[in-house]
């Protein structure tokens, strides 16, 4: 059976998780290439100004899953998210 570390998913997240690094890390590939892909074009809309708000939205659940994931004991973390496959929150 094979464990990832919470403690590092949590710090992928709020560090890196626009680029969608603790997707890929937790084996969530279409997920981190939805983030990726999200803020590539987020960034390429702020040359406008519609871009500002999707980046918000991005960093908010970015936010959030790494409190989540700093939160929980590593046992339940690998439950959920491991064997459980539980992509978002």
């Amino acid at each position: 059976m094979e464990t990832k570390s919470p403690i590092a998913a949590g710090l992928l997240a709020l560090f890196l998780g626009s680029l969608g690094v603790h997707k890929f890390y937790l084996g969530y590939t279409k997920e981190g290439v939805i983030l990726l892909v999200g803020t590539i074009i987020s960034y390429l809309l702020t040359l406008v100004l519609i871009g500002i708000i999707p980046l918000m939205i991005i960093g908010v659940v970015c936010l959030v899953e790494a409190i989540l994931y700093l939160t929980k004991p590593e046992a339940e973390f690998n439950r959920i998210y491991v064997e459980g496959h539980k992509p978002w929150f």
